[in-house]
């Protein structure tokens, strides 16, 4: 037997917080409308993990507040009221004393780009751009090693298009990594040559 879900047509992020959505799927609110977020793959999952625990160990080894966050929710400026949206990982470098379900403070964002999903990808790159805080977002790629990253000016402004990046070092100055870009892939199967 098919059961149809029941989904409320639009929400607040208020509403969208209180709401009891469905179990066993991940949930965002896109302007105003829950959207289901479709399971990761091995090599998008292998990536989000690699990255977690590359920035992570990096943040230790440097002290101070900040702190990686896998799948947090994240409310961009643009539509506040309608907007909950879920990047692959995030950093703050602000504390917190009270549970919270948006993240506050982000210096940087990291999206895993699939092929399945590249437009609702970038609609969520786009709608970060508008978080005072953020000064980073690092477009990863999963079909091929390369990534993409957006960096705030110090005029405040983003450039209009992503710096690319197929090879050699990748350095992101919101918290002062570096790392091969080759090492954000080590476990997936795109790190070893086709036979």
């Amino acid at each position: 037997m098919v059961v149809a879900l029941q989904v409320p047509a639009v929400m607040s992020v208020a509403e969208f917080l209180a709401w009891d959505a469905p179990q066993g799927v991940t949930w965002q609110l896109v302007d105003g409308e829950p959207q289901v977020m479709a399971p990761a793959n091995r090599t998008h999952g292998a990536i989000q993990a690699e990255l977690a625990g590359l920035i992570g160990n990096h943040l230790v080894a440097r002290g101070g507040p900040c702190s990686v966050i896998t799948t947090p929710g994240i409310v961009p400026r643009v539509r506040a009221d309608r907007n909950f949206r879920i990047p692959d990982l995030a950093v703050t470098c602000t504390g917190y004393q009270q549970e919270e379900y948006s993240l506050s403070g982000a210096v940087l964002v990291i999206e895993i780009l699939s092929p399945s999903n590249q437009a609702e990808t970038w609609t969520n790159v786009w709608a970060c751009t508008t978080i005072p805080s953020v000064q980073e977002i690092l477009i990863v790629h999963s079909a091929t090693i390369g990534v993409e990253l957006l960096r705030r000016g110090p005029d405040g402004n983003w450039p209009e298009e992503a710096t690319q990046l197929t090879e050699g070092l990748l350095e992101l100055d919101s918290i002062g990594f570096k790392a091969a870009l080759t090492d954000l892939y080590r476990t997936t199967r795109l790190s070893t040559p086709a036979p």
